[in-house]
């Protein structure tokens, strides 16, 4: 089965993490993405290093641009500008995050690249949006500060947190593909392009899910709560013999397997323990119990034992772990990409699988300007 993108040539301007993971995933879908960045510097995370992979560039970089052509122009330069235009008349899509209204400064109007190119699907990704948010320098970090993310992620009465990744980038880099396929997808019934509009804040507002609907609808400012969860319980990390294990009851049935798995039949007769909204109540009496009964063996000999049952379980676990599972599981979770110069690129694969199999990216990251004469040559330079 071809790659369902196969075709669809895709002129990348945008640097970081939200872009060139939208772009990525494109290039996994098949798509031609030809990657413009800077000289000498190319984009941002080529430099966020340490850590380094074999091939000496940062796994900041690699993590997010695997499946693409790397083209240096300077855009401040009238020579490198004509090529860009060029490489755009040839392209289905443009994406491009520079500070609302650089990109136009240097000669790429949005508005009017889709009046020169009426079927491109042309990308912004930003910050804070295009409006009253546009002078706002945009980073995932700072969004997650003042979206709200940060105020409900952490100890109780700790200090507020940041996730563990950029996931506001993540979300929004997904939030952009989704646009992207839908604006293809209307293409070929219309004929006609569309400019799409992604920004952080919106991705993560998208993303609070209950806990902005909680707000939204019954006028409740969600807090920190540690790895506990405002609606439901058991839903927590919770004491064993050893370490820590991850318990997600998401029923009272499954409440009651639990309890009789542990060796605590008797807590969903309790009147404080017998529903759902009871037990979150009494969630440090309901705590106090289950790790009472819990310490009797490790996290790992409970996990297998409430699975088993269908409790969802698990012991906190690394990255190395968690990938390490997946393979276990036969998920495949790891892709290794050969360069033409022999070099090996270890990706983790793009999460859907499909039926029948597709092509997916088969090469890794690109060092800086590695496809700059090949693409130029492909506009018809030095022919």
């Amino acid at each position: 089965m071809s790659a369902p993108l196969a075709g669809i040539v895709v002129a990348d301007f945008s640097r970081v993490l939200a872009g060139p993971l939208a772009t990525m995933t494109l290039a996994d879908l098949g798509a031609r993405v030809i990657k413009i960045e800077r000289p000498a510097t190319g984009d941002d995370t080529r430099a966020w290093g340490p850590p380094y992979a074999d091939s000496g560039m940062t796994t900041y970089f690699e993590s997010a641009n695997r499946g693409k052509e790397s083209v240096t122009l300077d855009l401040r330069t009238e020579e490198d500008r004509q090529r860009a235009h060029a490489i755009i008349a040839r392209s289905d899509v443009v994406i491009e995050n520079f500070r609302p209204g650089l990109f136009a400064r240097l000669g790429f109007d949005g508005d009017e690249l889709i009046r020169r190119h009426p079927g491109i699907v042309y990308v912004s990704v930003s910050g804070f949006g295009l409006g009253e948010g546009a002078n706002l320098p945009g980073y995932d970090f700072v969004a997650q500060a003042v979206g709200g993310l940060m105020h409900i992620t952490g100890q109780r009465d700790g200090e507020a947190m940041k996730a563990g990744v950029a996931l506001v980038d993540v979300l929004t880099g997904k939030d952009a593909v989704i646009g992207i396929l839908a604006a293809l997808r209307r293409r070929e019934f219309t004929g006609k392009g569309s400019r799409i509009e992604v920004n952080l804040l919106s991705s993560l507002q998208a993303a609070l899910v209950n806990q902005a609907s909680a707000h939204l609808g019954a006028d409740v400012e969600p807090g920190r709560m540690g790895n506990r969860h405002p609606s439901i319980a058991p839903y927590e990390v919770l004491r064993c013999a050893d370490e820590p294990l991850a318990v997600a009851c998401g029923n009272d049935a499954q409440f009651t397997k639990m309890c009789a798995e542990i060796g605590a039949a008797h807590l969903p007769g309790d009147v404080r323990f017998a529903r759902n909204a009871d037990r979150v109540a009494h969630r440090d009496a309901l705590v106090e119990a289950l790790e009472d009964a819990l310490s009797a063996d490790t996290a790992a000999s409970w996990a297998e034992r409430l699975n088993a049952a269908g409790v969802a379980a698990g012991v906190v676990d690394t990255i190395g772990g968690g990938i390490a599972m997946a393979e276990r599981l036969g998920l495949d979770p790891v892709s290794e990409l050969t360069g033409q110069d022999g070099r090996v690129s270890r990706q983790i694969r793009h999460p859907i699988s499909w039926q029948p199999e597709i092509g997916m990216a088969s090469s890794p990251p690109p060092r800086l300007g590695e496809h700059t004469e090949s693409v130029l040559a492909w506009l018809g330079e030095g022919s």
